[in-house]
């Protein structure tokens, strides 16, 4: 296994930890498609992929004599702060799927133990690699914000189905997707987000919501956000924000970008290929990327959000 960078010329050899939705939506097509990496091995209790060594415990992979390089979570945020400091102690870079862990204690832990280590942790922000999110935060600069207002609507059994854990303890319910939003927001708009209120919805039946409404503050501009994960017919993931050059709105989860009268930005969603990339950018750097500030704002959102109970939720 290799500490620092990667050997000239050669691939590196990377487990994929978690093969579900994402997993097989996301992380394998673009793994498949980059020649920095070779997916040697995978981790999971619900099954693997034909032709690859396979291990339903990371502790088996470790005591295996395969050689690996970096892994890659995908699994549930629950747990996976064990799972990433197994990795960091038996040499591995690290990979992160959004929301990296539970809890923001859990991630700023793992990045004290990667540094100290000299090895790579990347806590990703795939919605921040979106077509037009950097379209976005040009057109921005220079311009001033008036408001701003977030809408994160979509339906729960179309996009997790069956997948209980998300609104488990520690599974974030509506801001899975949700800080989706909050990581392009932190990304584009000029000042930071500060939270000022919230009301988040929990079902009588579950651990975690599933809706919420928050108001922030961005410098002087004010931008509320709306998270709904029981909508139903056509699904929204859009920012529209007001400025003093007129308005702008990043719809499609950041792949549009258009003014009043004109569409600036509009690209095919290469987010996971481009998290890849950086990934082996930062592994060859000898580097990591981690920043909290999308996990932070949920978890002020816990902290300080007023909660109502509203009916039970079944898939």
């Amino acid at each position: 296994m290799m500490q620092n960078g990667s050997e000239a010329g050669r691939p590196l050899r990377l487990a994929l930890i978690g093969i579900g939705k994402i997993a097989r939506d996301q992380h394998i097509p673009a793994l498949n498609a980059d020649p920095s990496f070779e997916l040697v091995a995978t981790v999971s209790r619900s099954g693997g992929i034909e032709g690859l060594p396979s291990f339903t415990d990371i502790r088996d992979l470790v005591a295996s004599d395969l050689e690996v390089d970096a892994v890659s979570l995908a699994t549930p945020p629950q747990g996976r702060h064990t799972l990433a400091s197994i990795a960091l102690e038996a040499g591995y870079h690290v990979m992160l799927e959004k929301p990296p862990t539970a809890t923001v204690g859990e991630v700023a832990e793992l990045a004290t133990r990667a540094r100290a280590k000299g090895l790579s942790l990347f806590a990703t922000w795939h919605s921040r690699e979106a077509a037009s999110v950097g379209a976005a935060r040009d057109w921005l600069a220079g311009r001033t914000l008036r408001s701003a207002r977030i809408e994160w609507k979509e339906d729960i059994r179309v996009w997790h189905p069956g997948q209980e854990w998300i609104l488990e303890a520690g599974g974030l319910g509506v801001f899975d997707p949700g800080i989706n939003a909050l990581s392009i927001a932190t990304a584009i708009l000029p000042d930071p987000l500060l939270i000022q209120s919230a009301h988040l919805a929990f079902p009588a039946n579950r651990q975690a919501p599933i809706a919420a409404s928050l108001s922030f503050r961005s410098g002087r501009a004010r931008v509320e956000a709306t998270f709904d994960f029981l909508h139903t017919g056509t699904q929204s993931w859009d920012i529209v924000l007001e400025t003093d050059a007129g308005r702008l709105v990043l719809s499609d989860g950041g792949q549009r970008l258009t003014t009043d009268t004109t569409e600036i930005s509009h690209g095919a969603n290469e987010e996971y290929p481009r998290l890849y990339t950086r990934f082996a950018s930062l592994v060859r750097k000898g580097a990591s990327d981690v920043d909290l500030t999308p996990l932070q704002l949920v978890a002020d959102a816990f902290l300080i959000g007023e909660r109502s109970e509203v009916a039970p939720f079944s898939f």
